[in-house]
């Protein structure tokens, strides 16, 4: 990805934050909930796994005390519901 393609996602993730009232994302939370939508994606076998992972990610998280905590430990229980035989 180049810069200036990263640049714009963070304008506009930083935009929507302030739209919504919301903290900004760290560089951190960004990482985790990447990981995440990729473990989902790739797991599953259905890249529309990674934004229906990230919005329930994103509902927990909003409650959460520790949301890069909350966000690892999602990713791994995705890794493991996904490499399940049958899922």
């Amino acid at each position: 990805m180049s810069s200036t393609v990263g640049d714009r996602r963070d304008e506009v993730i930083e935009a929507l934050a302030e739209h919504l009232g919301t903290p900004q994302l760290t560089a951190a939370e960004i990482e985790s909930v990447l990981a995440l939508a990729a473990v989902a994606a790739h797991g599953s076998g259905d890249r529309t796994a990674a934004p229906l992972a990230s919005f329930l990610a994103g509902v927990a998280a909003a409650s959460a005390e520790d949301r890069i905590t909350l966000l690892d430990e999602l990713r791994r229980h995705v890794a493991e519901l996904t490499a399940t035989p049958g899922h």
